[in-house]
């Protein structure tokens, strides 16, 4: 089986460290050696024992303190200093030599993603083995123009980063069952999506492009406090891996 690093990307509150947390118990409950990494330097707390965190070496406060910046300023320095932690990062994998290794991505999406570190950490750890799985929050997908914003954020991720993406509804447990069911809809039907779109905006026509594009893909609804969904992540990672063929679509 082939080394396979699996990334949590998705807005602040969209649930990245109890996914992360939640798969990685799936994932020991099936015998699976896995590493888990906390890549956010900003994190007052994650719900699992980390392997390897990037606040053994910096926080958001020592920076702020060093720097003189604020806390925004210092996320995007974090994220450049990340570049400087790939070889004691690569040391400690390479140690361990586990078959998943799970990253819990920084709470602020855009830190991970636009930033050019991120792309360079990717391709030393390995862009030909990494998924990404990206959280749409449950609260904000309950609009049709808070669901088709996170489209378009996950589908800017899938640009930047260019790794195959499992999109997921997070934290479905909090939404009533009327609501999960409309929202994954919207994730499959784009006639049914379109039709809650009051007036014909440029959102549909670039729906219809993702669309054409393979870029327009159904959520898994998945719960991190009641443990639903573990299994379809692991499926959908399997899938690009040995064989599916629809995940390669998004593959650049």
């Amino acid at each position: 089986m082939k080394q396979i690093i699996v990334y949590f990307v998705g807005i602040a509150g969209s649930g990245k460290s109890y996914l992360t947390k939640a798969f990685a118990d799936w994932l020991e409950s099936m015998k699976a050696d896995l590493m888990r990494i906390n890549l956010d330097p900003g994190a007052d707390y994650v719900p699992y024992s980390a392997d390897l965190d990037v606040r053994e070496w910096f926080t958001l406060e020592d920076i702020m303190q060093k720097y003189n910046v604020g806390p925004n300023g210092a996320q995007i320095i974090s994220s450049d200093l990340l570049v400087t932690l790939i070889d004691d990062i690569r040391y400690e994998i390479d140690l361990a030599q586990p078959d998943f290794i799970l990253i819990d991505t920084p709470g602020q999406m855009e830190i991970f993603t636009l930033r050019e570190s991120s792309k360079i950490l990717l391709e030393a750890l390995g862009r030909e083995r990494s998924v990404m799985v990206f959280l749409f929050d449950p609260v904000v997908s309950k609009t049709p123009f808070g669901f088709l914003s996170q489209l378009f954020m996950a589908n800017s991720a899938v640009f930047r980063l260019e790794i195959p993406q499992i999109a997921v509804l997070s934290k479905a447990d909090v939404l009533r069952d009327d609501e999960v069911e409309r929202i994954l809809r919207w994730s499959s039907d784009l006639e049914y999506l379109s039709s809650f779109i009051e007036t014909k905006t440029l959102s549909v026509e670039l729906l219809r492009t993702l669309k054409d594009s393979g870029l327009f893909r159904p959520l898994v609804a998945v719960s991190a406090l009641k443990g639903y969904g573990m299994e379809d992540i692991y499926d959908g990672i399997q899938e690009y891996f040995y064989g599916g063929e629809d995940l390669e679509r998004v593959l650049f």
